[in-house]
């Protein structure tokens, strides 16, 4: 045990390279990434946002952060599957932590996620984040949109998201868990002629002019048709993942405040998320993981393993970037 340490979180010397924490002990930072607060250089920033007071049904998505981060602990030590490689070697990645909230402020929660994802995306290449109910990808998709303008919407969910908007006492809108897309969308952040959603298994009244696989029609698709209707959709501008885990099974992810039965498999979108590398995307963010539903951390493991991939992604994107230079 000479020379190894414990805590990779606090102790790494830097932010590149592999943890020696044993899978059963130590900080549990997600993927044992080193703590940092300064973001500024690094090629992947890690927070979470552990808000969920905009559920319409199950509360607990606010510990989700947590138990995506506990759950990424067995990922850090070999190479990650199915990328064949250390994903730290080259690419610097830290866990920022969490956006601090004030739970007695509710209503101004989504202007603070904002405002801090805004201050991230200045020092970082890219914000991936851990949720969190699904409301928070209003606010960091307004984040995205300010530096690149509108974005291309990926969005794995059994629900559409697009029902109508709510107004304050005080005329402001008031964007949930189940209408954040409907906003983003009225805004002009999202381009719904590039944007396209899997697993759909609920209706909503409209669709604002997004495009939708269904739940049903994914049982009569190969991977590959699938990533191809999404690459084909997308294009080539800037596009946002978000990745609702409800868009799984209940048998794969027990753990969510709205669960809807006859989803994919977790494999399913893993091999569907790994054929998505020629996209060109910006952010991305995993939420509505509610560990009070959760069983053995199965819900938590799946979001970790969808966050592993889309690091992945990411790291073999830089790779191509650097060959042609």
């Amino acid at each position: 045990m000479a020379g190894r340490s414990i805590d990779h979180a606090f102790t790494a010397t830097g932010t590149l390279g592999a943890a020696e924490d044993p899978t059963y002990a130590g900080t549990p930072s997600f993927m044992r990434r080193r703590y940092q607060k300064d973001v500024t250089g690094t090629d992947v920033t890690v927070w979470g946002v552990p808000y969920d007071s905009a559920v319409s049904n199950r509360p607990g998505a606010r510990f989700g952060p947590a138990a995506i981060r506990r759950a990424s602990m067995i990922f850090d030590n070999d190479p990650q599957y199915p990328f064949h490689a250390d994903l730290f070697e080259a690419m610097s990645v830290v866990d920022y932590g969490d956006c601090l909230l004030d739970y007695r402020l509710p209503e101004t929660a989504h202007a603070r996620i904002r405002a801090e994802a805004a201050s991230l995306l200045e020092g970082t290449g890219f914000l991936l984040t851990l949720g969190g109910d699904h409301s928070i990808t209003w606010p960091l998709l307004q984040a995205h949109a300010d530096r690149h303008g509108p974005l291309a919407l990926i969005h794995f969910d059994a629900h559409q998201d697009t029902w109508p908007l709510a107004y304050g006492l005080d005329g402001a809108v008031r964007v949930d868990h189940g209408s954040f897309l409907k906003a983003a969308v009225e805004a002009g952040i999202v381009d719904p002629a590039r944007s396209i959603q899997i697993g759909i298994r609920t209706h909503a009244p409209e669709d604002c002019g997004v495009e939708i696989i269904e739940g049903h029609a994914l049982d009569e698709m190969r991977a590959d048709e699938i990533a191809a209707r999404i690459i084909d959709r997308v294009g080539a501008g800037p596009a946002y993942l978000t990745f609702d885990i409800d868009c799984l099974d209940v048998a794969f992810a027990p753990g969510t405040g709205t669960p809807v039965a006859g989803g994919p498999s977790s494999a399913r979108m893993l091999n569907v998320l790994r054929r998505l590398g020629g996209i060109d995307m910006v952010g991305a963010d995993v939420v509505e993981v509610s560990p009070p539903f959760d069983h053995a951390d199965v819900t938590a493991i799946a979001a970790a393993t969808v966050a592993l991939y889309m690091l992945g992604l990411r790291a073999e994107k830089a790779d191509r970037e650097k060959v042609q230079i």
